[in-house]
């Protein structure tokens, strides 16, 4: 059996690349399409897992393009959409970006060539690139974790995160406060999060320093020791669960004592900051559920069913040893 594109040009008489434009959807004469479809029909050739249906007009697969696979967020919403779309007998195709905006824009244009059904976008931002890109496709599109009044999106409930953090915190004392978010690119986690802290803490009678970070954890452990000796803050909130991890590593190595000597919190629920000594306070995302809802929302925009222009994925916030009461 004839396994390569290479063999199936030559026996077609055309350019390798031109067999490859054709899996791809791309456009191709009637004459030469004849030929390689005659070639492919008398080998049996299969290019790969999904050649049945890249010419089909309606396929079983379904996109879903991540920043970045190295995180608990990601995962678990990955569980979740594999999950539903197994047992609704979709497939589910997966596009690392590495937080590469120009990946992501040209993900969104090759999934779209390989005739998936819809797309699931975790995107990180939502720019003009994005919304023209997505329109060009018109294919089905669920945005999870941000929200664009273009697109159906899946959004967790940052601001009310926020502002449930922030009441705690203010609740037990805490008046000298370093809340350390990530940029403002990221509307979900560096506004939205921290606009909902603000609010909590506005009419409180306390000092709030906001400083910046990324999602990596090492880049939290550098920030710690100008932030502890600018502010000398009680309580560090930091805008995720990584950057908790971050700070109490470094707050460790500093010899201080949590929550004794500094209190943190977190957003997101990561298995591991119930394990830690001290375990994180934080706010429970249900990631995986959202995954599903994801799914399920997508499929019902591939049958043309209605669904909500909006859909919100609650939270929860979780109070462990982290924070200390101050009296």
């Amino acid at each position: 059996m004839t396994k390569t594109i290479g063999e199936i040009a030559k026996l077609a008489g055309v350019a390798k690349s031109t067999v490859s434009r054709y899996l791809n959807g791309g456009s191709v004469s009637a004459k030469t399409k004849l030929k390689i479809e005659t070639v492919i029909t008398e080998t049996g050739y299969v290019p790969n897992t999904f050649a049945r249906s890249l010419k089909a007009k309606k396929t079983n697969i379904i996109g879903t393009i991540v920043p970045r696979l190295n995180s608990f967020a990601t995962a678990q919403t990955l569980i979740g959409i594999d999950e539903e779309l197994k047992d609704s007998e979709y497939q589910l195709l997966i596009s690392n970006t590495s937080q590469d905006l120009n990946r992501e824009i040209d993900s969104i244009y090759s999934l779209a060539n390989q005739k998936v059904a819809g797309l699931i976008l975790l995107a990180t931002k939502v720019t003009e690139r994005h919304l023209d890109a997505l329109n060009k496709v018109n294919i089905p599109v669920i945005l999870v974790g941000q929200q664009s009044e273009e697109c159906y999106s899946l959004i967790h409930d940052d601001e009310h995160a926020g502002f449930e953090i922030g009441k705690y915190v203010i609740g037990q004392g805490h008046s000298n406060i370093v809340y350390l978010g990530v940029s403002e690119e990221d509307i979900a986690v560096g506004v939205k999060r921290k606009k909902g802290f603000k609010r909590a803490t506005y009419d409180a009678k306390c000092a709030v320093h906001f400083a910046e970070t990324d999602f990596d954890l090492k880049e939290a452990m550098k920030k710690f020791d100008y932030l502890y000796e600018t502010y000398k803050p009680t309580i560090i909130v930091c805008a995720t669960d990584n950057i908790a991890l971050g700070i109490l590593k470094a707050a460790q190595l500093k010899g201080l004592k949590v929550p004794d000597d500094l209190s943190i919190t977190g957003f997101g629920g990561y298995d591991i900051t119930e394990i830690t000594h001290p375990s994180i306070t934080t706010v429970q995302y249900y990631y995986k559920e959202a995954g599903l809802t994801a799914a399920k929302n997508i499929i019902k925009l591939i049958n043309n069913e209605e669904i909500h222009k909006l859909t919100m994925s609650k939270t929860e916030l979780v109070i462990r040893e982290s924070v200390d009461k101050i009296r």
